[in-house]
């Protein structure tokens, strides 16, 4: 149960991190999930043989990850388990689709291949920006995104409570699985016969915990509605504003212009 203290530990971390790229940037959450969902959108409409297209979406990846100072190696590291049943989805392509392409020296790549490798960079690549713009502006700041869209202020609470009592929900997993194992020393997993009454008790503890949560809420002045705002100034909103339309036309030209292309052709020319 160490991956139960490693995801916890990652769910604060993202909580942390995501709290000091928020002081130090100028750049409205609101932006940020624009062009997040701009990202998403643009990635997802590319053909299903046109990888060399899609790969130029990487771009966006690779600048955000450097400029923010977010480590790209460690993310993926972290992230594996999602990229897991994202090699799955294409599978199927390799089974009904063996109409070959092209030759890449003389291995033939078929069009299954090249639409299984599509659909898993376009997996992938959902993935991280929708990573990095959870760990930029850290849930306060997409709820405040999604306010400012005019998103109902029930259902944003709903989702930012949600994620707070994730945690919770982690912690009192990992206590009963500590009592459940000084019970039952040498046992492998949880017996199929107490699964019941596990999940039961989580049940239980979990809302009792989550009323305690809720109270001390209250005693804060919380009144079940009200997120925090930022305060925006000029700068800031002319900032966000120019974030959003750079990238927004940057993503514009890579789905016009098949960008690796013509590096390809230039240098095969060159050379």
């Amino acid at each position: 149960m160490d991956r139960l203290q490693t995801a916890i530990a990652a769910l604060h971390e993202v909580d942390r991190e995501s709290s000091t790229y928020g002081v130090g940037s100028r750049v409205h959450p609101l932006a940020r999930l624009i062009v997040c969902m701009g990202f998403l959108l643009t990635t997802v409409s590319f053909a299903p043989y046109d990888l060399a297209g899609l790969l130029s979406m990487s771009i966006y990846l690779f600048i955000t990850g450097i400029w923010e100072e977010i480590p790209i190696r460690k993310s993926l590291s972290g992230l594996r388990y999602l990229f897991v049943p994202v090699c799955f989805l294409g599978l199927a392509n390799l089974i009904y689709d063996k109409d070959v392409i092209y030759y890449l020296g003389s291995v033939p790549i078929t069009g299954g291949m090249l639409s299984a490798f599509t659909l898993f960079g376009k997996g992938v690549f959902s993935i991280m920006a929708a990573f990095f713009l959870l760990r930029l502006i850290g849930m306060q700041g997409l709820c405040r995104a999604l306010l400012r869209l005019g998103i109902p202020g029930g259902t944003v609470t709903v989702l930012l409570l949600t994620w707070r009592y994730l945690i919770v929900l982690l912690k009192e997993i990992r206590r009963m699985w500590q009592a459940y194992t000084l019970r039952a020393p040498g046992h492998r997993g949880i017996h199929t016969g107490a699964w019941g009454s596990f999940a039961g008790l989580l049940l239980l503890r979990s809302m009792d915990r989550a009323a305690d949560v809720y109270h001390s809420m209250l005693l804060r002045g919380y009144d079940g509605t009200s997120i925090r705002e930022g305060t925006e100034s000029r700068a800031g909103t002319g900032i966000s504003i120019l974030y959003t339309i750079i990238w927004l036309g940057v993503f514009l030209l890579l789905r016009s212009i098949p960008l690796f292309h013509l590096v390809g052709s230039w240098l095969g020319g060159f050379m």
